[in-house]
């Protein structure tokens, strides 16, 4: 598993939920995770989540921090785990790292989303090429310009690219020792 923080801000737009996005603009080949900060504005011509789609919704912000992670020769089935796995793990983090803003309070995982109390803090999708499956997760920087009541990694007092390279290390640490416990077991009759 291969990680990159990109230090160039630029706005997701769903078009980089495609497979080899991470190797043919970044240069990172393989299962990899990669992150970046920049706005978010999806159009319906790029929105993969049926549901979003027939209720018309928008997903924009004005500043996210977005991860991408792709992994080769799997199943939707899981792409989902995967990706709910990946929600587990930042709620995990987020809960330790921001205890002095969240003053006892609890950061909830539902899903694929992370809410502090009735405010939204993340959005997640994830998908299958012919290749691979994609997952994109992303957590609100700032709560500016987004159309739900929302809560933001400035409301946790945390740093977007200190929380973006802890939680890739995190994600390559628990990948690794998910394929290394695929290695170890004997087939049962």
């Amino acid at each position: 598993m291969e990680s990159l923080f990109i230090d160039k801000k630029f706005a997701y737009d769903g078009s980089q939920l495609r497979s080899l996005f991470a190797y043919l603009d970044h240069g990172i080949l393989g299962p990899s995770i990669i992150s970046w900060q920049g706005a978010c504005d999806i159009p319906f011509t790029h929105m993969v989540d049926g549901e979003d789609l027939l209720a018309q919704a928008v997903i924009e912000s004005d500043e996210m921090l977005h991860f991408i992670i792709e992994i080769f020769d799997r199943d939707l089935f899981s792409g989902v785990a995967i990706q709910r796995l990946f929600a587990s793990i930042v709620r995990d983090y987020l809960q330790t790292k921001a205890a002095g803003a969240l003053n006892g309070q609890q950061l909830v995982r539902n899903g694929d989303d992370i809410y502090w109390q009735d405010r939204k803090l993340s959005i997640s999708i994830a998908t299958r090429s012919p290749v691979s499956v994609m997952v994109h997760f992303a957590m609100n920087v700032t709560n500016e310009g987004t159309p739900v009541k929302t809560t933001s990694l400035g409301d946790l007092k945390l740093n977007p690219k200190t929380v973006a390279e802890d939680l890739m290390h995190l994600f390559k640490i628990e990948y690794g020792e998910i394929v290394q416990a695929t290695q170890k077991v004997r087939p049962v009759p």
